[in-house]
C-alpha cells in the first residue's frame, strides 16, 4: 500500500463514514481460493470471523493466525469444504481439526513469521482485524494483539477491520492509519477474556524455584501458562524488575503497584513494559489502555534475539512438555498429537542466554495424569518435536528443583535432571540411564523411597567482611562441585578432614558423600552462587547418625582461602538445626588436637562440649541439651 498521506482532519474522517460498512459487506469482497489472516488471541475480530463463517460466495478458503480465543467456525467438519485452517500456534479451538487432518501445522519461530508475510512467500490477500476506533489524527491501535497482526496488515492486498469501541488503545509500534484500511465494520462488544485462576500447589513450588534465580533489576519475559504467572506471585520481595516479553497477563497490575515491576534498571526501553500482547481479564485490558507505561511492538520486534539480548539480566521463563535426559526439550505435541506450537520459546531462550547476566528457564510439573507419567523421560515419545535443542537448553525446573544443563555432559545432564524428577520416577530414570552407558555403572543408586530434599534449609547467609554465600542441602548431582573444591584444598586441610593425606578423589570415593537421606544422614555445602551455572563450592558439613546412641557423628570441610570468615561457624550452627529437627540427640567428632580452627567451631556451638584426648586426636560428644541462657 501507498505511504500514509498528510491530511486534516475533515478529509480523514470523510473518508472514513465512506468505509463503514456491515459485516456481511465486508466478507463479500473474499474470493474463493484466497488466503485470509484472522487477528491473534484476545483481538480476534468476532463479528468478522461469524460472518465470515456463514459468508456465501467463500470457498476453498485458508485461514491463518496465531492462537485465537474465540470459536473457530471455519475449523468445523461440515465448513470442511470451503476453509482450510493453517495455524502457526495450535490454540485449543483447532487442536482437534488439525490432529483430524482437517488443518494444517506451521512449526515456525514466532520471531520469523513476519518476514514470510512481508516477503510474499506468504501473500496474505485479505486481513481481519481488530482495532480500536481512530484518534484525532486517523491512527486506530492494534489494542490488545499487535504480534504478526501488523506485519499481516501492512503486507494484505485488502485489509477488513473490526472497529470495536471496547478495544483499548495501546502506545507504542501498534497503530495503523485508517488510509490503509479498505474497510471498516462498526461494533461495540466485550473483548475476549483468558482469566487465570490462582495457582495450584505444584504451580507454586516450581515458582519458588524460579524465583530463587531472579536477581534485583532483572527483565523478564513470561510465557504462557499457570506457571509464569504464579512466578509473579513469588516476586514481591524484588526490586527494579523489568518486562520485555511477547505477552503477559493479569499477575504483573499488583506488581506495578508495588513498585516491584518500574523498568527502571532496563538497558533497553527503560521505563517501559514492551511487549506484543496480553490475554486476560478486562482489568488488565483497562490497565494497558492509553498507559504510557506500556508499549507495544511487533513480533519482529519484541521476539528478536538479539533484541532481546540487549536487556541485561534478561531472564526467561517458558513451559515444556517433557524433557529427555539429554536435554532435548519437546513443547509442541504429544508424541505424534500436535498440541501447540514453537511460538517464542527458541526466541527468548536464544536472547537470554545471549544477554549480560541472563538466565533461560524452561519449567514443566514433573508429572502428568494423576503422577502416573514422568514428564523426564529417558527418551521422548516417538513423533515429539524438538523445539528447544539439548545446546539451546540452560536451566530446567520441575517442583523438586532445577537443574542446570548448558554446557554439561551427557552423564552430569542425565544426574541433574533424575535429582529433579519425580521421586518415584527416579529409580526407573537411573536404571534406563546406566542401561544406556549415560552414567556410571556404580551411580549412587536412589531409593524407591526417595529422599524429599530439604528445601527450607535453602537460605543465603552473611559471613565475615560482609560477604555473602548461599547455603543449601548437597545434592546427588554435586558432584562435580565437590570434586573441584577438593583439589583446590591444601594438603593441611587434607590431613586435618581425612587424617591421612588423601592425593586423588575419584567418582568411586565422591560416591560416599552423595549417599545421603536428608535424615540420618544429611549434608550441607555453602557456595559463592545460588545459581548453578557459575557456582563454586566453599565448604560442606556432613552429619551421620548411629541408630543405637542417636548421636551422629559430625564433619566439616572448608577451602583454604573461605577458612577463617565464619563458614564453619554458620555450617555448625546450621547443620545443628537440621539434626535437632530430625531428633537427634546431640554430635560426635573427632578433631586432630593440631585443628585449633575446628576445635573453636565445635566449642562455640552454643551446647556443652565433652572433650577427651586419644593419641593425637580430641573425641568430642555434643550433647543437645538446651543451651545456657545469654
Amino acid at each position: 500500500m501507498d505511504e500514509t498521506p498528510t491530511m486534516t482532519a475533515p478529509e480523514w474522517t470523510e473518508r472514513y463514514a465512506h468505509k463503514i460498512v456491515s459485516a456481511e459487506e465486508a466478507l463479500s469482497v473474499v474470493r474463493p481460493g484466497q488466503r485470509v489472516f484472522v487477528g491473534s488471541g484476545a483481538g480476534e475480530p468476532q463479528t468478522l470471523v461469524e460472518a465470515l463463517s456463514e459468508a456465501p460466495g467463500v470457498s476453498d478458503a485458508e485461514i491463518v493466525h496465531l492462537l485465537t480465543l474465540g470459536v473457530a467456525t471455519y475449523a468445523e467438519p461440515r465448513l470442511g469444504h470451503r476453509f482450510r485452517h493453517n495455524a502457526y500456534f495450535i490454540g485449543p479451538n483447532v487442536r482437534e481439526a488439525v490432529n483430524a487432518g482437517r488443518a494444517d501445522y506451521t512449526p515456525i519461530f514466532l520471531s520469523e513469521i513476519p518476514r514470510l508475510f512481508r516477503s510474499g512467500r506468504v501473500v496474505i490477500d485479505v486481513a481481519l482485524i481488530e482495532v480500536s476506533p481512530p484518534d484525532a489524527h486517523g491512527y486506530c491501535s492494534l489494542g490488545v494483539s499487535t504480534d504478526i497482526v501488523k506485519s499481516a496488515t501492512e503486507s494484505a492486498r485488502l485489509v477488513v477491520a473490526e472497529v470495536n469501541e471496547q478495544m483499548p488503545r495501546v502506545l507504542g509500534d501498534c497503530f495503523v492509519h485508517e488510509s490503509r484500511i479498505d474497510h471498516m465494520v462498526p461494533s461495540d462488544r466485550p473483548i475476549l477474556e483468558a482469566v487465570q485462576g490462582e495457582p495450584d500447589d505444584i504451580s507454586s513450588r516450581i515458582a519458588r524455584h524460579i524465583a530463587r534465580l531472579v536477581v534485583d533489576g532483572a527483565t523478564l519475559q513470561l510465557g504462557i501458562g499457570t506457571i509464569p504467572d504464579a512466578v509473579l506471585h513469588h516476586l514481591t520481595e524484588f526490586k527494579d524488575l523489568g518486562i520485555h516479553t511477547e505477552m503477559f497477563s493479569d499477575g504483573v497490575i499488583p506488581l506495578v503497584e508495588k513498585g516491584v515491576i518500574n523498568n527502571s534498571k532496563k538497558t533497553l526501553h527503560p521505563g517501559k513494559i514492551v511487549a506484543s500482547f496480553v490475554m486476560g481479564s478486562r482489568k488488565l485490558y483497562d490497565f494497558i489502555d492509553n498507559n504510557p507505561l506500556v508499549e507495544f511492538h511487533p513480533t519482529e520486534y519484541v521476539n528478536d534475539p538479539f533484541v532481546i539480548s540487549q536487556n541485561d539480566k534478561m531472564i526467561s521463563i517458558n513451559s515444556a512438555i517433557e524433557v529427555d535426559l539429554t536435554g532435548q526439550v519437546c513443547s509442541d505435541s504429544l508424541g505424534t498429537r500436535f498440541y501447540s506450537g514453537i511460538g517464542g520459546q527458541v526466541d527468548f531462550i536464544r536472547g537470554a542466554s545471549r544477554s549480560k547476566g541472563g538466565r533461560a528457564i524452561l519449567a514443566l510439573p514433573s508429572t502428568t495424569d494423576g503422577e502416573t507419567i514422568s514428564r523426564i523421560v529417558p527418551t521422548l515419545k516417538p513423533g515429539a518435536g524438538v523445539v528447544t535443542s539439548r545446546g539451546d537448553v540452560h536451566y530446567v525446573v520441575t517442583e523438586y528443583g532445577s537443574a542446570y544443563l548448558h554446557g554439561k555432559t551427557v552423564r552430569e545432564r542425565a544426574v541433574a535432571l533424575i535429582n529433579i524428577a519425580h521421586p518415584k520416577f527416579r529409580p526407573w530414570l537411573m536404571a534406563e540411564a546406566k542401561t544406556r552407558h549415560m552414567v556410571y555403572a556404580d551411580q549412587v543408586e536412589l531409593p524407591f523411597r526417595a529422599p524429599v530434599y530439604p528445601d527450607e534449609l535453602e537460605r543465603w547467609v552473611e559471613v565475615k567482611e560482609g560477604r555473602r554465600v548461599f547455603l543449601r542441602p548437597l545434592k546427588v548431582s554435586d558432584e562435580p562441585l565437590l570434586r573441584e573444591m577438593f583439589y583446590r584444598l591444601s594438603p593441611e586441610s587434607i590431613h586435618y578432614r581425612f587424617f591421612q593425606l588423601i592425593r586423588s578423589m575419584p567418582h568411586q570415593k565422591l560416591q560416599e558423600f552423595l549417599r545421603i537421606d536428608y535424615e540420618a544422614d544429611m549434608a550441607l555445602v555453602v557456595l559463592d552462587s545460588s545459581a548453578d551455572e557459575d557456582a563454586r563450592m566453599l565448604g560442606i558439613a556432613h552429619y551421620l547418625r548411629e541408630p543405637r546412641s542417636n548421636f551422629a557423628e559430625a564433619a566439616f570441610l572448608v577451602r583454604d582461602d573461605w577458612q577463617g570468615k565464619g563458614v564453619g561457624t554458620m555450617l555448625m550452627k546450621t547443620l545443628v538445626e537440621a539434626a535437632r529437627s530430625q531428633g537427634i540427640a546431640g554430635f560426635t567428632a573427632d578433631v586432630l588436637s593440631d585443628n585449633k580452627g575446628m576445635l573453636r567451631v565445635f566449642h562455640r556451638c552454643g551446647f556443652p562440649v565433652q572433650s577427651r584426648l586419644e593419641g593425637e586426636a580430641y573425641r568430642l560428644r555434643i550433647p543437645f541439651e538446651e543451651p545456657p541462657a545469654e
